[in-house]
């Protein structure tokens, strides 16, 4: 079995599909993420709100997700295609597949690093920033010098756990890239090749 299977080339596509996702996913997520949460903490009027909103992609169901943007995504009558006014085969062009899966993980995912990252800066002590404040020091400063290194315990923590649900994608890609698409290979897991192999 191992033998076989070390030697299959669609094998190895899968493991390539499932490193690149994780390239496409990881670093721009924990990016968005911590922008948006930063942005959470500054002073602004209903931040509940905006928080709950931004969460709010973490509570829906998978299957719910995917159905919407396969609609988002399509060639035909797709919101993507309209805006642009050009017909992109988004889940079926091999180049496109594992991107438009990317950008849908990414959305889904930023709500919820947010609010762990938002947690992570609330816990820092006011006095680092006055204390900065009162040396001259920029908020672009104050970021670098104090909220990035103070924080990155919880970053690290978010970063293990978006790398672990980027290597372990099943479902997402599942539900929008169908057993009858031309993109198939292009776009499948490691976890969707064991499940279609088993």
């Amino acid at each position: 079995n191992y033998v076989q299977m070390f030697g299959s080339k669609e094998f190895w596509k899968a493991t390539w599909n499932s490193i690149y996702f994780c390239i496409l996913t990881v670093p721009l997520g924990i990016f968005l993420s911590l922008l948006t949460a930063v942005l959470l903490n500054a002073k602004i009027r209903a931040k509940a709100a905006f928080r709950a909103i931004y969460f709010l992609p973490m509570v829906v169901a998978p299957a719910a997700i995917a159905m919407v943007w396969k609609w988002i995504f399509n060639a035909e009558y797709g919101i993507i295609n309209q805006v642009i006014g050009s017909r992109v085969n988004w889940l079926t062009n091999p180049k496109l597949v594992l991107p438009a899966c990317a950008v849908v993980a990414v959305w889904s995912a930023v709500g919820y690093d947010a609010v762990l990252l938002l947690s992570g800066i609330q816990n820092i002590s006011k006095s680092y920033y006055e204390a900065a404040s009162l040396d001259g020091a920029s908020k672009v400063e104050q970021f670098f010098k104090i909220t990035l290194p103070m924080v990155s315990p919880t970053l690290f923590v978010v970063l293990i756990m978006r790398l672990m649900a980027s290597l372990k994608v099943y479902d997402l890609i599942y539900m929008m890239v169908d057993q009858t698409n031309p993109a198939l290979t292009s776009a499948q897991s490691l976890m969707y090749l064991f499940y279609r192999e088993s």
